[in-house]
């Protein structure tokens, strides 16, 4: 095989463009040497890829330059695929994306905080107005149950008993503030019951008319403040404390442990 032999299926790679570098760098060198037989064959081969699109049946190339020719195009295909891809979804912007990503988690992780936070202020400023209201309620009770012990307007009621062991009780009653009923080391109830007060009509026929319950405390301190009784002083007769069911009874359930008559 001569010199022009070996390069001459390489000629017709190399006018499709379908070469790598090395073998592309070798006929262009074999072709500046100056072999005339080449340098034909390269015109040949570029005239007839010229009219490839016309005489495709006729000019059909050898098996090593199609393969060549399929495996250069295969090659571009993919990397234009390759840079599709990559061109489709920038880097930059899949940054940003992450970026915006974490901004939102972030975003909601703070809600998140900031709405216990407010929730808990909430709270906290409810419990406070609830304490404060309560202390206004009491002050407001012990204002009231001041004025009723000291008024000079207001009655004293002495409340007596049969149980020569139980201490004594006395209940104030004030015509427009209402009635303090107070004892000290009174005991509780049995159970869960309660003491319930009564107001005991003058009239015959009257029924007893039921009031507030109250159980003493742990140091046995009773003070039950009745600040709308259920009817006049003028119409009451006396005032009776029963042990009652826990939440009171509509009528007496037990005779009465303390009764204090109105002058």
């Amino acid at each position: 095989m001569t010199n022009g032999d070996q390069f001459r299926e390489l000629i017709e790679g190399y006018s499709l463009g379908a070469l790598d570098p090395e073998e592309r760098a070798s006929v262009e060198a074999h072709l500046a040497s100056g072999c005339v037989d080449c340098g034909k064959a390269l015109e040949e081969a570029r005239w007839l890829v010229t009219q490839l699109a016309y005489l495709a049946p006729e000019a059909k190339p050898s098996d090593l330059l199609r393969g060549r020719l399929l495996q250069t195009v295969r090659a571009e295909a993919r990397a234009m695929k390759s840079a599709k891809v990559s061109s489709a979804i920038p880097l930059w912007m899949w940054g940003a994306f992450a970026a915006l990503l974490l901004f939102t988690i972030y975003t909601a992780w703070d809600t998140t905080q900031l709405n216990k936070q407010i929730a808990a202020i909430n709270e906290q400023a409810k419990q406070e107005i609830a304490k404060r209201q309560e202390l206004e309620e009491k002050f407001a009770i012990a204002q009231r149950e001041a004025i009723i012990l000291t008024d000079p307007r207001s009655v004293k009621i002495p409340m007596g008993t049969e149980n020569k062991e139980l201490p004594k009780m006395e209940a104030i009653w004030h015509a427009k503030l209402g009635i303090v009923v107070s004892g000290l080391n009174v005991p509780a109830p049995s159970g869960t019951h309660t003491l319930q007060l009564w107001l005991i009509p003058k009239a015959k026929d009257g029924k007893p008319i039921p009031s507030l319950t109250l159980r003493p405390d742990a140091d046995g301190k009773f003070v039950l403040l009745v600040a709308n009784p259920p009817d006049a002083m003028d119409t009451t007769k006396a005032l009776a404390i029963t042990e009652e069911p826990a939440g009171g009874s509509p009528q007496p359930t037990t005779k009465p442990i303390w009764v204090g008559a109105i002058s």
